[in-house]
């Protein structure tokens, strides 16, 4: 089984993810991004509480090999993703789970460039991680050292993509992560004024009944702190949700529709269109559609989306989860900079984002995961095939059909989209039930 998940190491720290699997993966990891000369790795974490414990050990592995590691201490992985690349850092590593629960950790990998390796890439690091190699001693060991103005550095990163400051107050959710550290620096210029709430850099906390993953918390508070609207945030700060000024719920279509007509209006979307995954909404599609703008449908997964987008020369993409990437601004997810970009859009459109909500049409769309033991088994199942193969005849034409194991947890992610609501509700649960769900 492949070590390397969709995006990058992650199970249950201290189980799946030990200290030794981290220690042995920073070795590899050192031997194969250093090339003829040692490596030097920028490492970040998001707040939960077995990150410092994970980094120790990957950094252990790493300085082993020769690596000279240097730490950011706590940061959003998009700017991890930025400073490795500003910086000439051999790679960037992020310690992080992202909207997964406390309890679970992650080691994701970032090229020199700033982009996520490829899958080549981390199939050589798992060979080297089993092969093992001849380690230095004496002066050939790595050192660890922090640069202290490296969030400072960031925070100007965003800044600087202000275009035009919303007239109103903005609340932020930052899910107690990896956000805490940068928020309310980054968003000063942005807004009129901004408030922060689960600020508190818990690692207990973390993305618990908060952020993106919990929006309910943000649209039942954001009112009390002076916000007309608010933007809620993961444990890494990589995804994005908005809540508008009517309490609804913005997810990462509205905001990439939102972004790609102020972009085109700029003359800044470029003639590639935007890039979606097969998650999206079918109505995103047809307000995109109906003005122009020409859409390209990937698998889910950002590093798809950017992948897409490098192949294709388009500027814009990302997923309804928030995933949004605008390659003038980062190489990568950043939620950061998708909520500056928001709020200079609604500035310079002079809309309300619960006005522009209401002019993307929403196809009902019924999602849910099943958790199973093994991911793939559940699908070879003949109940399954039949289930699937009766909803597919059924919603051909007026709806669809999706149904994936997850990359980073022990579940099988069914969606059903149709035209009519009825429809949507009756065929998702066929189609649970007959994978073993409930």
């Amino acid at each position: 089984m492949r070590l390397f998940g969709t995006d990058g190491v992650r199970g249950v720290a201290n189980r799946d993810l030990t200290p030794e699997l981290a220690l042995a993966l920073g070795r590899a990891a050192a031997i194969e991004l250093g090339g003829s000369e040692p490596a030097r790795v920028l490492i970040a974490r998001d707040t939960r509480l077995s990150g410092e414990m994970l980094e120790a050990a990957l950094s252990a592995g790493l300085m082993s090999a020769g690596a000279d590691v240097v730490s950011a201490g706590v940061l959003p992985t998009a700017g991890v993703a930025y400073l490795a690349h500003r910086h000439g850092f051999s790679a960037g590593v992020m310690i992080s789970a992202s909207h997964n629960p406390v309890e679970d950790n992650g080691i994701k990998f970032f090229a020199r460039d700033g982009h996520k390796l490829p899958d080549a890439v981390e199939d050589r690091i798992e060979m080297q991680l089993r092969a093992g190699a001849e380690l230095p001693v004496g002066e050939g060991i790595g050192q660890r050292s922090e640069m202290g103005s490296l969030r400072e550095e960031y925070i100007a990163h965003l800044a600087s993509l202000v275009g035009s400051r919303y007239p109103q107050g903005v609340v932020l959710d930052a899910a107690h992560g990896a956000a805490t550290s940068v928020l309310p620096l980054a968003f000063s210029p942005a807004a009129q004024s901004v408030a922060v709430i689960a600020a508190e850099p818990d690692g207990a906390r973390i993305n618990v009944d908060c952020g993106s993953t919990c929006p309910s918390y943000l649209v039942e508070h954001y009112r009390a702190f002076g916000g007309a609207i608010g933007l809620a945030f993961d444990g890494d700060a990589d995804r994005l949700i908005a809540v508008d000024e009517e309490g609804e719920v913005a997810d990462g279509d509205v905001i990439l529709a939102l972004l790609a007509t102020w972009l085109k209006e700029r003359g800044e979307l470029g003639p590639a269109g935007v890039a979606l995954t097969v998650m999206s909404n079918g109505g995103v599609r047809d307000y995109l559609h109906a003005r122009g703008i020409e859409s390209v449908v990937t698998k889910v997964g950002d590093r798809y989306v950017i992948e897409a987008m490098r192949q294709e020369g388009i500027l814009l993409g990302g997923e309804q989860s928030g995933h949004i990437i605008y390659r003038r601004a980062s190489t990568t997810g950043d939620g950061l900079a998708t909520g500056i970009l928001l709020l200079s859009a609604l500035a310079e459109l002079g809309v309300s984002l619960a006005d522009f909500r209401r002019e993307v049409p929403r196809y009902p769309q019924r999602l849910r995961s099943v958790r199973v033991v093994d991911r793939e088994k559940p699908l070879g199942a003949p109940a399954y095939a039949a289930s699937l193969e009766q909803a597919e005849r059924a919603l051909e034409g007026i709806g669809r059909v999706l149904v994936r194991p997850s990359g980073t947890e022990p579940v099988v992610r069914v969606m059903v989209e149709a035209r009519r609501a009825e429809d949507a509700d009756m065929w998702l649960e066929r189609l649970c039930a007959a994978l073993g769900g409930n």
